[in-house]
């Protein structure tokens, strides 16, 4: 067999090929862009040569602060087809985060869409090493600002040849992008994200059993582009030659909900929250979703009543995912098997709400504290462990954390797992939010999702209080619907929860708030919550 590199170059050429008049839709600033992969190629072979006018050079790590758009995704091409690495920038943490990423990764060029520029410039002295600001914008310039030297994305094009050839000699196991964890302790974590590890990744996402991305799909990634790679979605659109559709920024459940309808939209990706609030809009208003003939959720545990929500009243099925910065992202995807359709509803329901079957590929086991397998019977917890050709394998210069990460060849995501005899996986906590009463183990997320299957909640997170006797108990944080607010109390989520958990698992309070606080990705920032009641 011949030795051929799998590289992000292939996919690339294969969409200028096959695929020159596939669409790409883009919400910009301005409105919506469109154009086609072949005009795609076109400035993506401009973008390089303005790269290496700018002194990039193989192995250089870029750096974007950009939403899901059409100038981030050409970023996401010829950055890593030339030989360099796309380090795309997480915009929602925290600055000292950003400054310390910045720094880290060492990066000297960054691409900025116009509306994060204060962004940079409040940080600018802190990041010396940043020597090119490339500010991307719908206007004719770039605004003003203080950084300096800054250019126009659009003028650099502009005046770029159109013409490049991306070698076809690169290394595999080169890398191609780079992102770092959202830490909620310590320092983000950087991962690097080689050719061959999101080539495959990208082959994955399009089998029948798993995502099943194909050339007649019309994909909208609203999971963002400036984290883990937007599950892989831009990068397996192009390789099938789908539609792509991208939202731009900060899109809310209208803006969605109108791309969904009016761009056709079969596939797209998010958050539980995300699609709850698409789904409060179309209860109130007529959305034509037709097109849409799959979800795929993940980055938090999606409540039952959600997802039956979507597949009873809108005829739309979910796709529970599951994934890590540190897996590229998808690992786990939650599809009944074939003879599973003949089961009682109440049985699939239960099985749909796990993050499901490890992706091919990937070899997966669920160890217990003695670093054993634990029985796949549905009930015994342990903690998750992968290994595959997308699952990372060292942190970007931070040796000590590497060697914590890994147990024999095997990456811990440090999630505490059950496995059912069928080989679903159902995520039961993270290690930190797990709940020990007496001496047993209290799944917060499975508790969460039974409170939000309340007609009367929108969003509960629960979390763990000391306790004199018992070590820890459980506190619940409900929001309450508006359309419910006066009519609940707490004693109501209470009785809701008798029939429906063990005596022990109740909470001890429910308390009441205006809104859950999320980290930058969209998940519960539980130790906000127990900052503010412990």
């Amino acid at each position: 067999m011949m030795r051929y590199p799998l590289l992000l170059r292939s996919i690339l050429e294969r969409a200028r090929k096959l695929f020159p008049a596939k669409e790409i839709v883009s919400r910009d600033f301005s409105g919506l862009f469109r154009y086609d992969y072949g005009r795609f190629y076109e400035r993506v072979c401009r973008l390089a040569n303005v790269l290496k006018e700018l002194g990039v050079e193989p192995g250089d790590r870029v750096a974007t602060l950009a939403w899901n758009n059409h100038r981030h995704l050409e970023l996401y091409f010829a950055l890593p087809c030339m030989g360099a690495v796309v380090h795309t920038v997480n915009l929602r943490l925290f600055k000292e985060q950003i400054i310390f990423i910045l720094n880290h990764a060492e990066d000297r060029v960054i691409f900025i869409d116009e509306d994060l520029v204060p962004v940079i410039e409040e940080i600018r002295e802190q990041v010396q090493g940043l020597k090119h600001f490339v500010i991307m914008t719908d206007k004719d310039g770039p605004p003003p600002t203080s950084l300096s030297p800054a250019y126009s994305y659009e003028q650099l094009l502009a005046g770029a040849s159109p013409d490049y050839r991306f070698p076809a000699d690169l290394d595999e196991w080169s890398p191609a992008s780079m992102c770092y964890t959202t830490a909620t302790t310590g320092d983000p974590k950087g991962v690097m994200y080689s050719h061959r590890a999101l080539y495959l990744h990208s082959l994955m996402i399009g089998m029948t059993d798993t995502f099943g991305l194909c050339e007649q799909d019309a994909a909208m990634p609203v999971v963002p582009m400036f984290h883990v790679n937007a599950w892989g979605i831009p990068y397996g659109a192009a390789l099938v030659g789908a539609k792509l559709v991208l939202p731009g920024a900060r899109p809310d459940a209208r803006v969605l909900c109108e791309l969904i309808q009016n761009e056709k939209v079969s596939v797209a990706a998010g958050v539980p929250t995300i699609w709850m609030g698409c789904l409060n809009l179309l209860e109130k208003e007529n959305y034509d979703f037709s097109s849409l003939s799959r979800l795929l959720v993940g980055g938090a545990s999606s409540p039952r009543a959600l997802i039956e929500a979507y597949e009873k009243k809108h005829g739309i099925p979910f796709i529970v995912a599951y994934g890590m910065t540190e897996t590229t992202p998808l690992t786990l995807l939650s599809r009944p098997k074939s003879y599973m359709r003949d089961w009682p509803e109440e049985r699939v329901y239960a099985l749909k709400v796990k993050q499901g079957l490890f992706a091919p590929g990937l070899e997966m086991r669920v160890t217990g504290e003695d670093g054993t397998d634990v029985l796949w019977d549905g009930c015994t917890m342990g903690e998750l462990l992968f290994r595959g050709p997308w699952i990372t394998g060292e942190y970007y210069r931070d040796p000590q954390r590497s060697k914590e990460a890994l147990r024999g060849g095997w990456f811990r995501t440090a999630d505490i797992a059950t496995v059912d005899a069928e080989g679903y996986v159902n995520i039961c906590d993270r290690s930190k939010d797990l709940i020990k009463s007496g001496g047993e183990w209290i799944s917060s997320v499975e508790l969460e999702n039974t409170i939000m299957g309340h007609p009367a909640v929108a969003e509960a997170a629960v979390v763990a209080l000391p306790h004199e006797k018992w070590q820890e108990r459980p506190l619940a944080c409900v929001v309450i619907r508006e359309e419910f607010k006066g009519r609940v109390k707490p004693e109501d989520i209470l009785e809701y929860l008798r029939s429906r958990v063990a005596k022990w698992w109740l909470p001890d309070r429910v308390e009441f708030i205006d809104e859950v606080p999320k980290t930058s990705v969209g998940k519960f920032d539980k130790k906000v919550l127990r900052r503010r009641f412990s």
